[in-house]
């Protein structure tokens, strides 16, 4: 699960960083404001790369996720950006956890002496 989180975590790094370029053209935000916000947000994503598998690592994920969607109210675009990678997020807890409770039986067989190569769930 950590290797496919991190993948988005990083993704969402540097889309937050994009974005805030583009927030930048509001002629009603001061550039500090729109990379303090910004800077707090990719900070997070990459923090929570290494958090993933502690506990409350993906309930943070998700605040970043409704974040980032929220953050569409300030650059549109990142309504649609947002809900794609929160699909993403949702596709790597979901297939992560399923990877790892495969790899643990595989893990749990070999310990018993089973078969050499891993099945294919």
């Amino acid at each position: 699960m950590r290797t496919l989180c991190a993948s988005t975590l990083i993704g969402e790094f540097f889309v937050i960083g994009f974005a805030g370029l583009v927030a930048m053209k509001d002629p009603g935000l001061s550039s500090a404001t729109v990379w303090t916000v910004s800077g707090v947000a990719m900070l997070l994503s990459v923090l929570l790369c290494g958090m993933i598998t502690r506990p409350g690592g993906v309930q943070l994920g998700w605040a970043l996720q409704f974040g980032l969607i929220a953050s569409g109210f300030v650059v549109p675009t990142m309504f649609f950006l947002g809900a794609v990678f929160a699909g993403l997020w949702w596709a790597s807890v979901h297939y992560g956890r399923k990877v790892d409770e495969a790899k643990a039986r595989w893990a749990a067989q070999q310990a018993e002496g089973g078969p050499a190569e891993p099945d294919a769930a």
